[in-house]
């Protein structure tokens, strides 16, 4: 019986499952928390990971590993393959005037052009999100560190690089050194970059040097779906690997992905499943056969883990807008959905446009949120519970929205993240996107996908044709719960009409 793990290095946290590779069936977890903010030290994330993995009894008997993360963060590395500064992560917005910049000159001064040739170029019109923005910044704001920068890498690449045993010079816990030719990525997650043109597979230096100014650094390898990166060193995982229920060979590193392309690959999505994340962020993703080139940054167009492209709405305010609303009332999450059940549809006029952090779509990054129609019949607390969860499912919405304007199908929506679990945004849901929607089994979505994504590359190691001749596993997601439709105009009608009165 070969185990395969799936590691989720998220924003908050490290989580490790490991899974039978034939079956999928959960064998034992680990977790460990990241600390809080929109830079960190990629330091912390290892400490994390050897923690998780540590109260996951281990690694020392999984055949295969691999690691889904958080998108878009840059981590910069010297020549020592030190870190050479703090990683700045998705939520950081600190780049969005140098994602307006890039913009504007690839447009030669339009913005408009500009964006529709970002777009283009690599399926996403800028925001402050993708690491280029960032690179950008780097080089206009830290200019002494950017010269120091010998290679680029994202959360997950940084971590399958450190879990081969390359890392620093000098450090114990990283036995091979600063290897820094050995750093892979996926093509999901280099799809969101700003310099990786997952529609010809290829990365785009020529933008890469308009952000840093050179283009003599080292950038992961993309390697393909289901293809082992590396193997990881036995002193992290695969020590005592039996041949006859392992490969013997050591623990194959698989691909990675990024979060979203991870959890669509652990919740099995194919064209016209959409998966509604409320979580840090809220994301609105759908499988589709290839990627959009949409000009007005509504919807970015990633690749994801299997070959197919992966559509993104991305939204900065989601689960924390009920951080919010229960911080603001003094309540735990059952009150909160307690509350909020006890107001009307529409919470009488209340409207919260929660943009509590500026927003991504539509692209605010220095926005604030505002609350509309409050008048004494409204100021209670069960109207503001409801209109806080109300304003953030109309967001996720919207995105919803542009998918299908650009030609996506809708068939299957799925509701994921811990806010889904809540009775109050479960009733409410089906009342703002006016559709049926599943809820799967809770369960750590992305840290599942790698597992799977680790269990084809297994499996793909001994095939002769590669992924070619193997499918990725056919584990199963079950639908807990499914929520019939009910349509409530009124809800989206009062969003729409003071949403851009920020």
């Amino acid at each position: 019986m070969p185990l395969v793990a799936g590691v989720d290095t998220s924003t908050q946290s490290c989580k490790i499952v490991v899974r039978d590779a034939e079956t999928g069936a959960l064998v034992r977890t680990g977790s460990a928390k990241h600390p809080d903010g929109t830079e960190v030290d990629p330091q912390h994330w290892w400490d994390a990971f050897q923690e998780a993995a540590a109260a996951a009894g281990g690694l020392a008997d999984v055949a295969a590993i691999s690691v889904g993360g958080q998108q878009h963060g840059m981590v910069t590395l010297d020549a020592d393959g030190n870190v050479v500064r703090p990683a700045l992560l998705w939520n950081d917005t600190r780049s969005a005037p140098s994602a307006e910049a890039l913009i504007s000159e690839l447009g030669d001064g339009s913005r408009e052009a500009g964006a529709q040739a970002w777009a283009d170029a690599v399926g996403s019109v800028l925001v402050a999100s993708l690491t280029v923005t960032k690179l950008r910044w780097l080089r206009d704001n830290e200019p002494e560190n950017a010269a120091r920068v010998a290679a680029v890498a994202l959360p997950h690449d940084w971590l399958s690089w450190r879990i081969a045993g390359y890392g620093p010079a000098g450090d114990p816990t990283a036995p091979l050194g600063p290897q820094l030719d050995k750093l892979f990525t996926d093509r999901s997650d280099a799809s969101g970059t700003g310099y990786y043109d997952a529609a010809v597979g290829e990365y785009r230096p020529d933008l890469l040097e308009r952000a840093l100014g050179r283009t003599d650094v080292v950038l992961p390898r993309v390697v393909g779906v289901a293809e082992a990166g590396a193997v990881a060193h036995p002193s992290i995982a695969g020590a005592d690997l039996d041949p006859s229920t392992g490969s013997g060979t050591g623990c194959l590193i698989g691909p990675g992905a990024g979060d979203n392309a991870g959890a669509s690959l652990g919740l099995g999505m194919t064209p016209g499943d959409i998966a509604i994340s409320i979580g840090t962020s809220g994301v609105v993703s759908a499988v589709a056969p290839k990627r959009t080139a949409d000009g007005t940054g509504a919807i970015n167009g990633f690749a994801d883990a299997t070959g197919n492209a992966l559509m993104l709405a991305v939204t900065l305010n989601a689960a924390r807008v009920l951080d919010a609303a229960r911080e603001v009332l003094d309540v735990d999450f059952d009150e909160l959905a307690e509350l909020a059940l006890q107001a009307p549809p529409g919470s009488d006029g209340l409207v919260l446009v929660p943009y509590l952090e500026g927003e991504r779509t539509p692209n605010r990054p220095d926005a604030t949120g505002t609350l509309h129609g409050i008048r004494l019949a409204t100021s209670t607390r069960s109207h503001l519970a409801r209109a806080y969860i109300e304003g953030m499912l109309c967001g996720l919405a919207d995105g919803l929205d542009a998918l299908r304007a650009q030609g996506v199908a809708v068939e299957r929506v799925m509701l994921i993240g811990g806010a889904a679990q809540s009775p109050a945004v479960q009733q409410i849901a089906p009342q703002v996107f006016g559709l049926p929607i599943g809820i799967p089994e809770p369960g750590e979505y992305v840290a599942d996908g790698a597992a799977r994504q680790a269990a084809w590359t297994l499996a793909a190691a001994s095939a002769p044709g590669g992924a070619d001749d193997v499918a990725a596993p056919a584990w199963s997601t079950t639908i807990a719960t499914t929520l019939a439709a009910d349509p409530k105009p009124v809800v989206r009608e009062q969003y729409a009409a003071v949403r851009d009165l920020v």
